[in-house]
C-alpha cells in the first residue's frame, strides 16, 4: 500500500514565474541520517537553479530537515509564502515546512520546472520494499506530469543509516561539515551528487546526469554551496556567521561517550529504523542529542573502534540509549556484501 499525496488539498503554492531560471525541488520519503536536502539545495542554487524545498508531515517518525533546522538559533522554519519566495529569488534556495493548508500536490503546479524524488527502502523506510517504493514513486511523478512538472526518482537503500550522525544538531553538523569539506560521509555526498546531477539535467542546465553530479561536487568543493548555505539561513532569521562558526551556534549536550559492541567484529547488518526510534526517544525535545560517528555496514568495531558516540544530558540516559543502539547492531566476522545506495531508477537524465 502506498501513500497518496495528492489527496492533501488545501490553497495554491507560491508562484515562481517570476524567476529567471529554472525551479528545481526534492522530496524525500523518510530515513535515518538523511542531511542531503541541506546539503543538495545550497548546491543545486550554486549551479544556476532555484531550488525551494519543504519539509512536511510525510516525512515520518524522525521529521526530516523541518527538526533538523530547529537546532539552528533564530532560524525561522514556518516563514509566510512571501518571504520564503523571496528568500528563494535573493539567496537561490529556501528550506522551511510546507504550511498546514498548502497541499503537496500544490507545490507540483506552483510553477516548479522539476522535481527530483528520493524515495527510500529498507529497514529505516516507510517502504519497506522495492515494489512499493517505485510505485510510490511512479504515482508521484504521475502528479508531477500533470501539472507540467520534470521529474525523476531514485530508489534508495535504508538498509543502513545515510550519512554517520541522527539527531537535530548533530545532523545539522553533520550537513555543515559535508558543505566544507570537513568530513565527508560517502553515502551521503553519492546520493547528493545523483540527485543534483538528475535535477540540473532535467532542468537544462547540464547535458547529462554525470556532467550535473561533476557540476554538484564543484559547488561543494570551491565553498559556493558553503556560502548559499549561510546566506540562506541569515536570510531565514539565523546567525550571520553560522557557517564559520557552526560548531559553536550549535547545541552541544553535556554528556557525549562511546557506545562499544557487544562483541568485536565486522558490522553484518543494521535495523535502522531501532536506530532511528533510539535517537528520537533520546531527543525528547533536546536538539543537542543523539548519535553521531555511526558505523555503517562492513565497519570493523571493538573496544577502541565503537558503534557510534551517544550525546545526551544525563549519565543515565546515555546508558539507556546504549543499549538501544547495541541491539540494533548485528556483528559477525565475516565482511558482508556492500548494500548498493540506489536501487533503482526512473526517468531522468
Amino acid at each position: 500500500m502506498t501513500e497518496d499525496f495528492g489527496g492533501w488539498y488545501g490553497r495554491s503554492g507560491p508562484d515562481w514565474s517570476a524567476l529567471d531560471g529554472p525551479v528545481v525541488s526534492k522530496h524525500a520519503t523518510d530515513g535515518v541520517s538523511d542531511v542531503v536536502s541541506l546539503v543538495l539545495a545550497p548546491a543545486l542554487a550554486a549551479c544556476g537553479a532555484y531550488a525551494p524545498i519543504y519539509t512536511g508531515p510525510w516525512l515520518g517518525h524522525l521529521g526530516g530537515a523541518l527538526e533538523q533546522l530547529a537546532a539552528i538559533p533564530g532560524y525561522e522554519r514556518r516563514p509566510d509564502m512571501n518571504r520564503f519566495r523571496r528568500v528563494v529569488g535573493d539567496v537561490g534556495c529556501a528550506i522551511a515546512a510546507l504550511p498546514e493548508d498548502v497541499a503537496l500536490n500544490a507545490t507540483l503546479s506552483s510553477g516548479l520546472d522539476v522535481l527530483a524524488l528520493d524515495i527510500k527502502c529498507g529497514s529505516g523506510a516507510s517502504t519497506m520494499t522495492l515494489e512499493a517504493a517505485i510505485d510510490l514513486a511512479e504515482s508521484l511523478m504521475r502528479q508531477a506530469g500533470d501539472a507540467g512538472c520534470k521529474s525523476s526518482a531514485l530508489i534508495t537503500d535504508m538498509n543502513e543509516p545515510l550519512a554517520s550522525a541522527v539527531g537535530s544538531a548533530l545532523e545539522v553538523w553533520n550537513a555543515c561539515a559535508c558543505l566544507t569539506g570537513d568530513e565527508v560521509d560517502p553515502r551521503l555526498w553519492d546520493l547528493t551528487l545523483a540527485l543534483g546531477g538528475e535535477a540540473l539535467t532535467l532542468a537544462g542546465l547540464t547535458p547529462d546526469a554525470r556532467e550535473g553530479a561533476r557540476r554538484i561536487a564543484d559547488a561543494l568543493q570551491c565553498g559556493a554551496a558553503a556560502d548559499r548555505f549561510g546566506r540562506m539561513i541569515a536570510a531565514l532569521g539565523g546567525p550571520k556567521d553560522f557557517m564559520e562558526r557552526f560548531g559553536e551556534h550549535l547545541p552541544e549536550a553535556p554528556v557525549v561517550r562511546d557506545v562499544p559492541p557487544r562483541k568485536d567484529g565486522i558490522v553484518q547488518q543494521v535495523d535502522v529504523r531501532a536506530i532511528g526510534l533510539a535517537a528520537l526517544e533520546l531527543a525528547a525535545g533536546d536538539p543537542s542529542a543523539g548519535f553521531d560517528q555511526l558505523a555503517g555496514v562492513g565497519a570493523y568495531v571493538d573496544q577502541g573502534f565503537p558503534l557510534a558516540r551517544v550525546h545526551t544530558a544525563t549519565e543515565d540516559a546515555a546508558d539507556r540509549a546504549a543499549a538501544a543502539l547495541s541491539t540494533a547492531y548485528r556483528v559477525g566476522d565475516k565482511a558482508p556484501e556492500e548494500n548498493d545506495l540506489i536501487l533503482h531508477r526512473i526517468g531522468g537524465g
